[in-house]
C-alpha cells in the first residue's frame, strides 16, 4: 500500500523511500482505461478473420477467439470498476442498455440491408437461407440455430450470409449472464475474491465441456456453442480482476516487454501453423491455451502499454482498423458471398483487395452513420426521436423479413444442382 512521504520519519535514508513508478510504465492501469494497443489487437483480429474467409490464412479464424478474450477483459473491468464505485452494486439495466446501443443498431441495419441486397442481387439459395436465419440473428441465437440444424461452420458457411453472426450471438449471451453473476457476487461484498474464482472455475468447466463434446467429423457444436467457447471470455475476465492485475503490476518493465514479445510471436506462429478443424489439438486444449496466452498478453499490455510491442500495436493504422472492427466484421461476409468470382470475373488477391475495400467502406459508413450516433446519444438518437427511430428500424427489419418473397423452390434446386456439378 503506498505511503505518503510526510508520514515517514525524517531520519530514514532516502533509499528506504518507496520507489516511484517509472514514467514509462506507471502504476497498473484499470482494466477499463482506454488502452491504445488493445485497439490495435482488434485490428489484427479482424484482419485475421477477413483473410481466413478470403482463403489466404488458414489460422485467421483465431481472430474471433482474440475478440472473445478482449470482450471478457474489458466488460469485466467495467463491471468491477462500477461495483467498486457504487459500494458493491452494479446497474444491470444501464449496462445492458449500453451494450444494446453498442451492438444492436449496426446489426439491425445489417439484417435489413443484407436481406434486400440478397433479394435483388443474390442467388436464390442465399435468399432462402437468409430468410431462414434472419430471425435467429435478430434474437442473438444464430449459433444455437446452426447447431440444432446441423449447419457445419467449416463446410456450409458459404451458403449462409449470416453464418458469421454466430460469434455475435456468443458474446451477447455472455453479456446477458456474466454481468448478472458479477452483480450477485458484488452484493455479497466478496467481489475481489469470488469473481476471479468463479471466472477460473467457469473457464475450466468450459474446457472440459469442449473436450468431452469434441467428437465426430463435424466440430461445429464445440466451435459455436456458448458453453464450450465461454472459456475465452472467462479467461479475459479473470485477467481483469484485482488479483491478476496486482500480480502483473509487480512484473518489471523490461520483463513485461519481453513477455509481450514472446506471446505475440507464439500467438502469431500458432495462427500460421493452425489448419482449421484439421489441427489435431485445437479442440483438445489448443483453443484454451491460445485464449490463455491472449489473455496474458492483453493484461500485460494494459499494465505496460508504452513498451515496444504496445507502441507497434497502438500505431495509427491498427488503431483505426480496430475502431471500425465491429461493423467491418458484420459486413465482410455478406460482401464476400455477393461479390463472388463469377460476379466480379476474377479471383485471387485482386478479388480479395476489392472485398476488403468494399467491406471497409460499408463498415465505416455503418460506424459513422449508425453506430456512433446511437452509442454516443446524438440528438436524433435520444428521447422520443430515438424511440421513434428504434421502432422504425425494428419495423423495417420485420417488414423485410415478412415482405421479401421466398425464392422459387424450382429455381433454387436448379442453382444448387449447377453448383454441385461445377464443384465436381
Amino acid at each position: 500500500m503506498p505511503t505518503s512521504a510526510t508520514a515517514l520519519p525524517s531520519r530514514r535514508p532516502p533509499a528506504r523511500l518507496p520507489r516511484r513508478p517509472s514514467r514509462r510504465h506507471g502504476r497498473p492501469r484499470a482494466a477499463t482505461s482506454h488502452i491504445a494497443p488493445l485497439d490495435g489487437l482488434r485490428g489484427l483480429a479482424v484482419l485475421g478473420v477477413l483473410f481466413f474467409h478470403a482463403g489466404h490464412f488458414s489460422g485467421g479464424f483465431l481472430g474471433v477467439d482474440l475478440f472473445f478474450v478482449l470482450s471478457g477483459f474489458l466488460i469485466t473491468g467495467l463491471l468491477l470498476k462500477e461495483a467498486a464505485n457504487r459500494n458493491g452494486t452494479v446497474a444491470l439495466t444501464a449496462f445492458w442498455e449500453r451494450r444494446a446501443r453498442r451492438l444492436l443498431p449496426a446489426l439491425t441495419v445489417l439484417l435489413a440491408g443484407v436481406l434486400l441486397l440478397v433479394w435483388t442481387a443474390g442467388p436464390p439459395y442465399l435468399l432462402s437461407f437468409a430468410l431462414e436465419d434472419g430471425p435467429w440473428a435478430a434474437l442473438q441465437a444464430t449459433n444455437w440455430h446452426f447447431i440444432s440444424e446441423q449447419v457445419g461452420y467449416w463446410n456450409d458457411g458459404d451458403t449462409r450470409v449470416f453464418s458469421h453472426l454466430w460469434s455475435i450471438g456468443v458474446e451477447w449471451q455472455f453479456y446477458v449472464v456474466w454481468p448478472a453473476v458479477v452483480a450477485l457476487l458484488a452484493r455479497r461484498r466478496a467481489t475481489r475474491r469470488l469473481v476471479p474464482v468463479t471466472a477460473a472455475a467457469g473457464a475450466v468447466l468450459s474446457l472440459v465441456a469442449m473436450v468431452v463434446l469434441a467428437y465426430g467429423p463435424d466440430t461445429t457444436r464445440v466451435y459455436e456453442g456458448t458453453d464450450t467457447r465461454a472459456f475465452s471470455l472467462l479467461l479475459g475476465a479473470l485477467m481483469a480482476t484485482d488479483p491478476a492485475r496486482r500480480l502483473l503490476s509487480r512484473v518489471p518493465g523490461r520483463l513485461a516487454d519481453g513477455l509481450c514479445a514472446v506471446l505475440v510471436c507464439t500467438l502469431g506462429a500458432y495462427w500460421f501453423l493452425t489448419d482449421g478443424p484439421n489441427a489435431p489439438f485445437l479442440f483438445q486444449g489448443g483453443l484454451f491455451l491460445h485464449a490463455l496466452a491472449a489473455a496474458l498478453l492483453i493484461a500485460l499490455l494494459a499494465h505496460a502499454p508504452a513498451g515496444p510491442v504496445g507502441r507497434v500495436l497502438g500505431s495509427g493504422p491498427l488503431r483505426s482498423l480496430g475502431a471500425v472492427s465491429y461493423s467491418f466484421y458484420l459486413w465482410h461476409w455478406p460482401v464476400y458471398l455477393l461479390l463472388s468470382e463469377e460476379v466480379l470475373g476474377f479471383g485471387g488477391w485482386s478479388r480479395t483487395a476489392v472485398l476488403l475495400a468494399v467491406s471497409l467502406a460499408a463498415g465505416w459508413l455503418s460506424k459513422v452513420l449508425v453506430e456512433d450516433p446511437v452509442r454516443f446519444k446524438a440528438r436524433w438518437a435520444r428521447g422520443r426521436t430515438g424511440a421513434a427511430c428504434l421502432a422504425a428500424a425494428l419495423a423495417a427489419v420485420a417488414g423485410v423479413c415478412l415482405l421479401v418473397p421466398a425464392p422459387n423452390p424450382g429455381a433454387d434446386a436448379v442453382d444448387l444442382t449447377q453448383l454441385t456439378a461445377g464443384s465436381g
